[in-house]
């Protein structure tokens, strides 16, 4: 683990901003440009670990959207990849998430994406711990392309840290 930096602190805000609410947030640590959380209870009634992390900053702007991949250890949930992206998607536009080598074809919303099913979740982080960056990659709703960018050092240590903290809890 690293000490505070600054995109450490912004790491905290995103954790912060995530869409649930929730009634207490334990950080579980700051792996490179990863965080891992806990919350203790969620909207949905138990609790809830994650790794998360923004984009790499583009001309010194910070990025907006984030990464996720949560836990959730009542629902028997594990290794849920969640993607906030930067921009509003066009309506029906395929969404392209390059891990490393490997290409997968995300389910999205208008600003979510999500893998398929639980078997591509699996694949998409297995990819994740063995690669150092990914991107997403998409129409948004202005008609221009667009990819977000992710690096994955600390990414591996953040998803295992998330997992250990909901461990024990049901």
């Amino acid at each position: 683990m690293r000490p505070t930096t600054p995109s450490a602190l912004a790491l905290l805000t995103v954790a912060l901003l995530v869409a649930s609410p929730v009634m207490a947030r334990d950080s579980l640590g700051i792996f490179e440009n990863w965080g891992a959380f806990r919350d203790s209870a969620t909207a949905q009634g138990g609790p809830r670990c994650y790794a998360i992390a923004q984009p790499v900053m583009r001309s010194g702007r910070a990025a907006k959207g984030f990464v996720s991949v949560g836990t959730w250890p009542r629902q028997k949930v594990r290794g849920q990849l969640h993607i906030r992206m930067s921009r509003a998607l066009a309506a029906r536009s395929p969404l392209i998430l390059t891990v490393g080598e490997r290409r997968f074809t995300l389910v999205a919303g208008q600003m979510d994406a999500w893998a398929a099913d639980g078997r591509g979740d699996a694949q998409i982080v297995a990819a994740m711990r063995s690669a150092s960056s990914m991107s997403v990659a998409g129409v948004g709703a202005d008609g221009r392309g667009f990819a977000d960018s992710y690096a994955l050092r600390g990414a591996a240590t953040a998803i295992d840290a998330a997992a250990l903290g909901c461990a024990k809890l049901r």
